[in-house]
């Protein structure tokens, strides 16, 4: 997939952080390209902090728009903002 097709996404994520494997899976499964950047780095646990005010994994950018919380949590939004179809049965979910 072409990096120019979606926005620019940022994944701030732990090694042992069940949620961002998730996560990380959806979006390779979805084709969408994304940055991942290491939250045990206290430099990168920083910058997640100054630009999002959150200090929980995974934490999202898609562009400037935040998502943090369980993957679950963050799937419809990120959805929308992804531009990507949602199927008839995740809606009922």
């Amino acid at each position: 997939m072409a990096i120019g097709s979606h926005p620019r996404v940022i994944v701030y994520t732990t090694p042992t952080c069940p949620d961002c494997r998730t996560l990380k899976a959806w979006l390779e499964r979805e084709g969408i390209a994304f940055e991942e950047r290491d939250l045990t780095d206290p430099k990168i646990m920083a910058e997640a902090k100054a630009r999002t005010g959150v200090r929980v994994a995974p934490i999202t950018l898609v562009d400037e728009e935040v998502f943090y919380g369980t993957f679950p949590a963050q799937k419809p939004g990120l959805t929308v903002a992804l531009g990507l179809s949602i199927t008839a049965r995740e809606r009922a979910l």
